[in-house]
Formats: structure tokens, C-alpha cells, sequence
């Protein structure tokens, strides 16, 4: 049954995204930023809509409330593809989310991504790339709109925790804006790199915002980790063993106390 259900959604993918996309492209000269927006969203939202119906993969939010009023750093957990298309259906603000620049070149997805006003970045350009990235998300910011970054980098295996990198709380910090931590399970019903998709209930809990000021970038990713990590095992206890090692970031921050 996972396989059948699985493979009606692919088919759908295929024969909604393609025609979606070129609506797009030939709709989005003629409108606003704004309106591009919403226009990707309704994708987002008929996709996980479909998602819902076909295959029984559903969603709750803990911590709505804990969402700020004003400008802030979204970091959540990175376990699957859902998240990337569930936020900004589900979030009350237009969502900024910072790429690599090589997902432009990628048909019909990367194309109309391009025609969005979203943060990209050239790894290439080394030090300048992070200037342009602090230039954009503000400008983005200014607009109203959150900026989103996976601190994981990569999407991780359910139970596992990947490597979480500064990049999201660098231009936290040097925007001085507040970063919000995510944790959700979103990997049993649409796991990496996996054709099957399954049902269940994803769990999204938003955590309270985390004042930037005053502190490095590594000292508020060790909080970051800290909460999404220790609140995974509280949404999702049966993923991880009885005992785990204490967060990267946690032990630094700990070990540098000490000192």
C-alpha cells in the first residue's frame, strides 16, 4: 500500500509541478513580489493538501505563539524534504530561505525559485558571499519577511543529529535579530532520500526566540542545539536511545565556562 500510495504522489509531483512551474514563469513578470509568493505557496499547500489525502502524512504546531511580531531567524531541525515545503504553508509571514546558488540551474523547481525574492548564495565568492547574504536577508527582513536557514546543513536520518554550523547564527548576530529554534519529526513520513512516503502525524514545535545580543554566534547555536536537540527527544523519544552525548555547541559552551 506505501508503495501505490507513494507512487500516485510521485505522479502527481511530476504532472503538478511541471505545468505549475510554467504558470509561473509566464504569470510572475506580471506581478508584485508578494504576489509571486503566495502564488509558490499555493503550491506548497496543495502539495502537502495532496500529501494528506493520498498518503495520511498530516501535521500539528506546538509554540505558535512563541513566533515574534517583528524580524527574526527561523533554525530548524532538517530531516526531509516536508519541511522545506511545509514552512511556508504553514508559517504566519512569507518565508526568505537561504540556497545555494547551484539550485537555480535545477529545471522547473530552481527556475521559478529564481523568479522569488529569496536569499542565494555563491560559495564561491568566499568571504563576500556572507556580506551578500547579510545585505539580502535585512532587505528581505525590512519587508517582512523571516528568514529561514537549516543549521544541519543537510538533511539528517531520523535519530541522528548532524553537524549544526554557525552560518545561520552569524547573520543572526550581525543583524541583530532573534533566532527561533524548530524541532519537528518530519523524517517518518517523508524519510531522506527515500521514495516511500508514509502515514503519521509530524509534530512542529517552535521554540521561544533567543535574543541574539550580547552573545557570538557560537554561543547562541549551543543554545539553538541545546533546545532542538533535547525537544527531538520529547516529540520523538522512541527515535533516540535512553542516554545521548550532550550537543556539540553545549559542550563547548560548558568547557569554556570552565575555563
Amino acid at each position: 500500500m506505501h508503495v501505490i500510495r507513494s507512487t500516485l504522489f510521485f505522479i502527481y509531483l511530476i504532472v503538478y509541478t511541471i505545468p505549475y512551474a510554467c504558470a509561473c514563469f509566464i504569470v510572475f513578470p506580471f506581478l508584485n513580489a508578494h504576489q509571486r509568493y503566495r502564488m509558490a505557496v499555493g503550491w506548497c499547500r496543495s502539495t502537502l493538501w495532496t500529501l494528506r489525502h493520498l498518503v495520511g502524512a498530516s501535521w500539528r504546531i506546538e509554540g505558535l505563539d512563541n513566533l515574534p511580531d517583528g524580524p527574526a531567524v527561523l533554525l530548524p531541525k532538517h530531516q526531509s524534504a516536508w519541511e522545506t515545503l511545509a514552512f511556508p504553508a504553514i508559517m504566519p509571514r512569507p518565508l526568505c530561505y537561504v540556497f545555494k546558488r547551484e539550485l537555480l540551474y535545477v529545471p522547473f523547481f530552481g527556475w521559478a525559485l529564481g523568479m522569488l525574492k529569496m536569499v542565494h548564495i555563491d560559495r564561491n565568492k568566499g568571504h563576500s558571499a556572507f556580506k551578500s547574504v547579510i545585505r539580502q536577508g535585512k532587505e528581505r527582513m525590512a519587508e517582512g519577511s523571516w528568514v529561514i536557514m537549516f543549521p544541519e546543513g543537510t538533511r539528517v536520518p531520523v535519530g541522528k543529529r548532524g553537524k549544526y554550523k554557525t552560518g545561520g547564527t552569524r547573520f543572526a548576530v550581525a543583524a541583530g535579530v532573534p533566532v527561533v529554534p524548530i524541532a519537528h519529526n518530519a523524517g517518518h513520513v517523508w524519510p531522506r532520500n527515500s521514495f516511500l512516503k508514509f502515514p503519521g502525524i509530524v509534530t512542529v514545535s517552535i521554540g521561544k526566540p533567543i535574543d541574539t545580543r550580547n552573545l557570538n554566534a557560537d554561543e547562541v547555536m549551543a543554545r539553538v542545539e541545546e533546545w532542538i536537540e533535547t525537544e527531538m527527544r520529547r516529540i520523538d523519544p522512541h527515535a533516540y536511545p535512553a542516554q545521548d552525548e550532550t550537543p556539540v555547541y553545549a559542550k563547548r559552551a560548558s568547557s569554556s565556562d570552565a575555563v
